[in-house]
């Protein structure tokens, strides 16, 4: 078997740390570039006349890019390696960003947000890739670390978001910035980022049926991600409906959520070193089910912010370990299983949000979350069946 270590001398500290922080950059260039889009959403809507309905399927041009591209990015980081696509597709990333606020008509618009799925899914699986060379390194978990950077990003994000708007910016100017600064953020890093992927193998198959353990993953990965889509989308719309919040208060809860869930990516690596894998995705699942059903029990604003912060924690830790323990794969290739992981755990964060308006339409919110408090469980109750610490 070809592994990083095998290629690199034995890494001094420095030399380790240099290979981490510029991963680290990749995550946070991503984690930017996103943040910026959807913080100018409603001045791109605006802009272009776009009513709620016209804007909801123009959204939809972003997952189907995403969802065409996970088999395809798996395969190119197998093929070429991950140093390649994801310097390439970071840029990419930066310079569609960009597009999107050029774009003048709605099928054009549509379109950049196609290929902004599409290259920031591509950027998404090489980093991570990248990201278990980097534990290859260190020889345990870092992963939930470059993912609180992405979540860093998503708050940094926000706030230049927050500022462009306030100083009158139109969203072209403000992507043309982030463009700018991920351009040169990106031709340092990619310098230090790893020569090779870990855990290749040349017998190892590009394409190959995920196996039971994979399966697992993804199926954990999928719980998960229902949950994260319903924080995402119905968080204060649960707090103005049920838990009857001031409007000032309103998206109290998706701030308590977002920042457990930023806090808990820094602190999920230590705490899955000390504990184990197994042990820290059952108590991922656990908080994530007694956040909400807190929530559903006592919906009032303090009970409800309190189940959110707990939800956010839950939420925080369960993908980072499951792409790590996936790029660990002795059957496919690190990329190739990771995208594998993704596809499936993508169609929990596209039903998450359907199914609780569906479900809420038929009976209540409160109904409706119960039974994504289920998903927590069952993120608990498959944990048990993944190998390994």
């Amino acid at each position: 078997m070809n592994s990083i270590i095998s290629h690199l001398p034995h890494p001094r500290l420095s030399t380790r740390s240099i290979r981490r922080g510029a991963v680290g950059v990749l995550f946070f260039l991503q984690g930017l570039s996103f943040a910026s889009w959807a913080s100018r959403i409603p001045s791109i809507q605006q802009t272009l006349h776009l009513s709620d309905a016209e804007l909801g399927g123009v959204l939809l041009a972003l997952p189907a890019g995403l969802m065409l591209s996970l088999p395809l990015a798996g395969w190119l980081t197998a093929k070429i390696g991950s140093r390649k696509v994801a310097t390439l597709a970071v840029g990419l990333y930066a310079l569609t960003l960009l597009s999107i606020g050029l774009a003048q008509s709605i099928p054009a618009l549509m379109g950049c947000l196609f290929v902004f799925g599409l290259v920031g899914n591509m950027a998404n699986i090489s980093i991570n890739t990248q990201a278990v060379g980097v534990e290859a390194l260190y020889q345990r978990p870092v992963m939930a670390s470059f993912h609180g950077l992405w979540s860093l990003a998503g708050f940094a994000g926000a706030m230049l978001g927050a500022f462009m708007i306030g100083a009158g910016i139109v969203p072209y100017q403000h992507f043309a910035a982030v463009l700018f600064f991920a351009l040169a953020a990106l031709a340092v890093a990619s310098r230090y980022i790893l020569p090779e992927d870990a855990n290749t193998n040349a017998d190892q198959p590009i394409f190959a049926k995920p196996d039971k353990s994979l399966l697992i993953l993804g199926i954990i990965a999928f719980c998960a991600m229902i949950c994260e889509g319903a924080m995402f989308d119905w968080s204060g719309i649960y707090f103005k409906k049920v838990v009857q919040a001031d409007k000032a208060m309103v998206g109290a809860g998706y701030t308590a959520f977002m920042s457990t869930m930023a806090l808990g990516r820094f602190i999920a690596d230590w705490f899955t070193t000390r504990y184990g894998l197994k042990r820290t995705l059952q108590l991922s699942g656990v908080l994530i089910a007694s956040g909400l059903l807190t929530s559903v029990a006592l919906p009032y604003l303090g009970t409800a912010i309190l189940g959110f912060f707990l939800v956010g924690f839950g939420v925080s830790s369960v993908v980072p370990l499951v792409y790590s323990a996936a790029g660990k794969s002795t059957v496919l290739s690190p990329g190739v299983a990771l995208a594998a992981v993704s596809t499936i755990g993508f169609l929990g964060f596209l039903i998450g949000p359907p199914l609780i308006g569906f479900v809420a339409g038929a009976t209540s919110l409160r109904i409706s979350f119960t039974i994504i408090a289920g998903m927590g469980l069952c993120v608990a109750l498959m944990a048990g069946k993944v190998k390994g610490e």
